[in-house]
């Protein structure tokens, strides 16, 4: 193993074999538990192992989550914001070994590492603030002498699966926020990513400990497919937070639908930039290259697809082609590198496979793909990102590829143009790039995208904690981070109180005895 790497890795408390779970400061795990290995994309090596959580370890954390929310529930607000606060200072301590172990154990580039974890405390110093409202409504009544209003619950469990893509920053998003609201946690990582899931778990137990929250309060369950049934299928968890693929997400919300349960879905993404005949070339290739190739094309927000005005197509694409030619593909730890490698070799054959699906369907490649050979590409998780020429209806088209395959696709109208973008199963993130007012403001209409996110001059990819995170259609319809997302994690309970000597009925109803 890398010596940097090791040393970050016990900067971070973890050995190179750890245990599969922890609940609040304590960590086990049957003794004769299987393990799960985590090797690097970056160069094959092997990080650590950890145990696999069996379905009696489930048992032990779901009940210690039970006892443990029968406290943290009644821990003012306020004060549960503080301990939130602390972590954000935590993380800002461990923001570059966190950050090195997020691009090493899952490939994206050192910068998007760090990147990474400045959202976990920026999340962190969104829900502090959040701790010292979570706003109800007062209403008034129709009846004389009476006084409504509404106040916020916790639920109890947040259930929460994370992707590989993102292995800390989603769990932030979600843990924050339901921390500060009341809620206790289960958290099942990626078994791609399970070290620095590990990682997290080991800071924020450490502030835990130093404030003398209760052990159950905030878990790790690492496993596979498995674990994650359990949890979607236990009525004992009343909010499934889940973020992957559509697939996934199509099976996480029948289970938990089937038992009346909450789910908070974030799933795949078909993101696609308009270019329009007023745009900035310029800056629109900036967002356009960044938004196709970086993580790889490993983020559900990943730019998939480029409309173009006819006008400027082949001005724009023949920027594009020259951008590519300058694209440096290797080590995501060496920051002169634009682009590092898939997060395995399945991943590698999924983007073989679209390759000659879209080349089957009449795709046309101006920026030919490939898998890297090599001493510095070792791994063989390493691809050239790659461009076609393509039609809106191509089966493959239509499907979310996770890798750096980016479509053109021509359009006359504006009308046209968001009829494309719209076009598609999924509906995370949208751009369109226009100086032109009518154009923005149409787009940003009811007329124009049908995503969940919609964006002018920028492109689709880096969304800010601020503004609540989601998408619609195969998408999910789920909302996480800032705005009012929090209501998910809470449950709505409407008050009525009469503080007259007689009791009138609603709606005029006369019952006398």
């Amino acid at each position: 193993m890398n010596t940097d790497i090791q040393s970050i890795l016990n900067t971070l408390g973890i050995a190179e074999s750890n245990a599969a779970f922890s609940t609040g400061s304590s960590w086990g795990g049957e003794s004769n538990a299987e393990t799960l290995k985590s090797f690097s994309p970056v160069d094959g090596k092997l990080i650590g192992e950890s145990k696999i959580a069996t379905s009696a370890d489930y048992e032990s954390i779901i009940a210690k989550a039970q006892s443990a929310f029968a406290d943290w529930k009644t821990v003012p607000a306020p004060k549960r914001g503080e301990i939130v606060r602390q972590f954000g200072d935590a993380l800002r301590e461990n923001k570059d070994a966190l950050g090195t172990l997020v691009s090493y154990e899952m490939g994206k580039s050192l910068q998007e590492g760090f990147g990474e974890v400045q959202e976990m405390i920026d999340i962190c110093d969104f829900a502090v603030g959040l701790s010292r409202q979570l706003y109800g409504l007062t209403m008034h009544s129709e009846r004389p002498s009476h006084r409504m209003y509404e106040q916020w619950h916790p639920l109890g469990i947040v259930g929460i699966i994370s992707a590989f893509n993102f292995p800390v920053a989603v769990w932030a998003w979600n843990s924050a926020l339901a921390l500060v609201c009341g809620n206790v946690c289960i958290w099942k990582p990626s078994e791609k990513t399970p070290l620095t899931a590990i990682a997290c778990q080991h800071i924020i137990a450490k502030v835990f400990k130093a404030n003398d929250v209760a052990e159950g309060v905030c878990n790790l369950i690492i496993g596979d497919r498995s674990v994650g049934e359990l949890m979607t299928n236990d009525g004992r968890v009343p909010l499934i937070s889940a973020t992957g693929s559509t697939r996934m997400g199509k099976q996480v919300g029948a289970a938990v639908g089937a038992r009346l349960g909450k789910s908070l879905l974030e799933l795949g993404g078909n993101n696609a930039i308009i270019i329009s005949e007023h745009a900035d070339l310029d800056m629109s290739l900036i967002g356009a290259v960044f938004g196709a190739v970086g993580t790889a094309g490993q983020r559900c927000t990943t730019t998939r697809r480029l409309i173009i005005h006819e006008s400027v197509y082949d001005a724009f694409k023949e920027k594009l082609v020259k951008a590519y030619d300058q694209l440096r593909i290797g080590n995501p730890l060496d920051q002169n590198n634009h682009v590092g490698p898939l997060i395995d070799t399945d991943a590698v054959d999924a983007y073989l496979d679209s390759i000659q699906k879209c080349k089957a369907e009449g795709g046309k490649f101006v920026v030919e793909g490939g898998v890297l050979t090599g001493d510095h590409y070792s791994s063989g998780c390493y691809v050239k990102p790659c461009i076609a020429e393509v039609q809106n209806d191509f089966k493959i088209v239509q499907h979310e590829t996770f890798a750096p395959i980016l479509y053109l696709i021509k359009y006359k109208t504006l009308d046209e143009a968001i009829a494309l973008q719209n076009g598609v199963p999924q509906g995370l993130s949208s751009a369109i790039m226009t100086l032109n007012l009518r154009e923005a403001e149409q787009f940003l209409s009811a007329k124009g995208s049908d995503c969940g996110i919609a964006n002018v001059n920028i492109g689709t990819s880096g969304a800010e904690i601020g503004g609540a995170f989601g998408g619609e259609k195969e998408t999910g319809g789920g909302r996480e981070s800032g705005s009012d997302a929090w209501r998910a994690y809470m449950r709505r309970q409407t008050n009525t109180i009469n503080y007259s000597n007689t009791l009138p009925l609603a709606q005029g109803i006369k019952f006398d005895l």
